[in-house]
């Protein structure tokens, strides 16, 4: 990785770069307005031509006043440019409007996130999620994913599946290349992946370990399917050491789940991990390692993540640099046989053994 390890900015292009930063906030929201209220989709449809502020406000029911500070704004921020009165739709505005990344990705900022990050230098000194506060009263944000508001919701789990579904098609071919008989989903959230694999072999069984809330959604949505006679269900605590995981298992699958942890936490449970895998047994770990992607804005987009976790999710977890983590493998007696970077967007799959 060749990116942040040199500062190449001229003087003038840093000091724009931090009146953005500076601004940073208003950017955002600014953004989302023009997006959420139709302006950059009638400027986009205005093709070459464009579009003037007298035929945007009247059509989109908006006053002038309100229409000309959002355009203007667009003008700063590089999502529109104008020429003779008249607005037409940058690069960047089109994938704000199109691109469903970054429509995840903004939903995510915006609904669960934003709030709560006006107290992030709280999380930093007191290393709890002091944002929390503003989606409710848990401990940490895993126990209130069943009771979310259904917008929050579905941006949550919009961002945490945007990512994640995307590898799993790839992720199947890795996981099923030794014909597993017994695969244990640690975080299998909603049921997605435990789906994928009964629907990939016809043979395999499966074990999916989770909160129970959790699990009491992914049992809803695996009913559906003619699946459920494959699939066992291990309400547990994660966080309690003294819950053991269901031994026999001889595949043990976790994806975006670690980082949900703690350095500390993520040894316990791979320790855990340790006592319950079947002898020859492996352990996939599919995780976004911000080190380990191949282009900047990825790895710009994880650190920015991490501090969700840092001041949302957990006070305590990240996006993790992957020698961070591969330490941290190492000392719950595991070693890395082999690593499989760019899995999708942004993953990467480490397949463990025991020492």
């Amino acid at each position: 990785m060749t990116f942040f390890t040199k500062d190449t900015k001229s003087a003038f292009e840093a000091i724009t770069n931090a009146q953005f930063i500076a601004f940073a906030p208003i950017v955002f929201q600014a953004t989302k307005s023009l997006r959420d209220l139709g302006i950059l989709a009638m400027v986009e449809e205005s093709g070459e031509n464009g579009v003037t502020l007298e035929e945007i406000y009247p059509k989109l029911k908006l006053s002038e006043y309100g229409a000309r500070v959002l355009l203007e704004a667009g003008l700063g921020i590089g999502l529109v440019i104008k020429n003779d009165h008249k607005y037409t739709i940058t690069k960047t505005g089109l994938f704000i409007l199109n691109d469903r990344m970054t429509r995840v990705n903004m939903d995510f900022t915006h609904d669960v996130c934003y709030e709560g990050m006006f107290t992030l230098t709280d999380s930093i000194k007191e290393g709890k999620p002091t944002g929390l506060k503003t989606l409710g009263e848990w401990p940490t944000i895993y126990e209130g994913l069943a009771h979310l508001p259904k917008p929050i919701q579905d941006s949550w789990f919009n961002f945490d599946h945007f990512y994640s579904d995307g590898s799993f098609d790839q992720a199947l071919k890795q996981l099923f290349k030794h014909k597993p008989k017994h695969i244990l989903d640690i975080g299998g959230n909603t049921g997605k992946f435990t789906t994928k694999c009964l629907n990939y072999d016809a043979d395999v069984k499966m074990t999916m370990l989770d909160l129970p809330g959790q699990l009491a959604m992914a049992k809803e949505n695996i009913a559906k399917t003619p699946f459920s006679d494959r699939v066992t269900y291990h309400p547990i605590n994660i966080l309690d050491d003294a819950q053991r995981f269901p031994k026999g298992a001889d595949v043990i699958w976790m994806s975006q789940f670690l980082d949900c942890f703690s350095e500390d936490e993520i040894v316990s449970i791979l320790k855990r991990c340790h006592e319950a895998i079947a002898d020859g047994g492996s352990i996939y770990i599919m995780e976004t390692f911000w080190d380990r992607q191949k282009f900047e804005p990825g790895a710009f987009s994880l650190q920015m993540t991490s501090l969700y976790f840092t001041n949302i999710a957990n006070g305590n977890s990240q996006m993790y640099d992957s020698e961070v983590f591969n330490r941290l493998i190492d000392k719950a007696g595991f070693k890395v046989a082999e690593q499989i970077d760019n899995v999708g967007i942004s993953h990467t799959i480490q397949i463990c053994k025991k020492k």
